[in-house]
């Protein structure tokens, strides 16, 4: 196993960068224990520590309700950010490469946060969802501004099938001139999934080309769902 630093739990990033190249998406199992999942739900009963609310319904973005952090960002979540941030950069460079777009990532997540500052992007973008009985999220991309990662990571806090059924990530993949193809997924509780921002290389006959992605969850049909993002560029709002 790969040492990320002595605040993450060690990861095959050799195995996530394989995966991420090769389908989009990467799982690592059992990333945080239930007992760190749990402090992390307890975070969402806070009344502080939040700079905004949204209510999926009143958006018609679906229906179950998410909060963005404020900075000063809690640690766990800051630790998170700063320090898988590095190890996606190399994938997120040499997808750019491939589908000849002339942008290169920095290597720490501080100067990325810096370029989103010159562009007007002040906001942090990391959250938390809880989605009950019917609650669901639409297929988007979580782009908010001209700077963008093209990568972000989910963390599901809840266990399926004991505190939640239903509620699968799904993720669509446009392919030019073809018909879309999902992808469903079933994280279990502590389980660790990084994933395209909103697209990503594919190989074919002429070279690379830009395969268009989106995601979301599906209806919940008993209990509550609770997960978090870590989105790595800053919004605009």
């Amino acid at each position: 196993m790969e040492e990320t630093s002595s605040q993450l739990k060690p990861l095959s990033w050799s195995l996530v960068h394989e995966d991420l190249h090769e389908k989009g998406y990467a799982t690592v199992p059992g990333f945080l224990s239930p007992s760190e999942c749990e402090e992390l739900i307890q975070l969402y009963q806070k009344p502080n520590g939040y700079r905004k609310t949204v209510v999926m319904e009143r958006y018609r973005f679906g229906l179950g309700e998410y909060k963005y952090f404020d900075y000063p960002l809690p640690e766990k979540i800051q630790t998170l950010r700063t320090e898988l941030y590095p190890h996606l950069v190399p994938v997120a460079n040499l997808w750019m490469k491939a589908l000849k777009i002339d942008t290169v990532f920095p290597e720490t997540h501080q100067k990325l946060l810096e370029q989103c500052k010159e562009k007007g992007q002040l906001k942090p973008t990391p959250l938390i969802l809880k989605y009950g009985e019917g609650g669901f999220n639409t297929l988007h991309q979580d782009l908010y501004g001209d700077i963008y990662f093209p990568m972000q990571a989910l963390l599901v806090l809840s266990e399926p099938e004991v505190d939640f059924s239903g509620g699968e990530f799904v993720m669509t993949q446009q392919i030019p001139r073809a018909q879309s193809k999902a992808i469903v997924l079933k994280p279990k509780q502590g389980d660790l999934v990084f994933f395209t921002t909103n697209f990503r290389p594919m190989k074919g006959k002429k070279g690379y080309y830009r395969v268009n992605m989106k995601h979301g969850v599906s209806e919940v049909t008993h209990g509550n769902r609770y997960a978090m993002g870590i989105i790595f560029h800053d919004a605009v709002s």
